[in-house]
């Protein structure tokens, strides 16, 4: 559904919510290896997440590192593909034509229009925060298990 960019940038959202703090920051080694991600990439995409520290929050130096604020958690997941340039994604047709509405309807649109509407509402009231919470819990896993 979302590009690998947001993919990792959601994961990584999750992982620095949980773990990073203000007094322990995490480093991009340790985001990148929890998100199974390259670092190039994961720098690439904690540069687009921590611009004017609007989702996740950076302190350079030799105790610098990556964590989020309380306020920062209390966002909606969504401000993730804001950030990301994929908000889009969650109001664009299915099968992805440019003039799909209800007065010219792709072959999906009926069918898709309720569960995109139940996307839209998911990425806009569930938090971060809720998130870390659901792994807290042990409900829900975070990355693919090794085989």
């Amino acid at each position: 559904m979302f590009s690998k960019a947001t993919e990792y940038a959601l994961r990584a959202t999750i992982y620095i919510a949980k773990k990073g703090t203000e007094e322990k920051k995490l480093g991009m080694e340790e985001i990148a290896k929890a998100i199974d991600s390259p670092q190039s990439f994961t720098a690439k995409i904690l540069q687009s997440l921590t611009k004017d520290n609007k989702v996740v929050s950076s302190a350079r130096g030799p105790n610098g590192g990556f964590f989020m604020t309380d306020k920062a958690k209390k966002l909606p997941v969504r401000i993730i593909l804001q950030v990301m340039g994929e908000d889009e994604v969650l109001e664009k047709c299915v099968l992805g034509l440019k003039r799909c509405s209800e007065t010219e309807p792709c072959p999906m649109h009926a069918q898709y229009k309720a569960i995109k509407q139940q996307l839209i509402r998911l990425f806009a009231s569930k938090t971060i925060q809720q998130l870390t919470d659901d792994m807290e819990e042990g409900a829900v896993y975070f990355k693919n298990k090794k085989r």
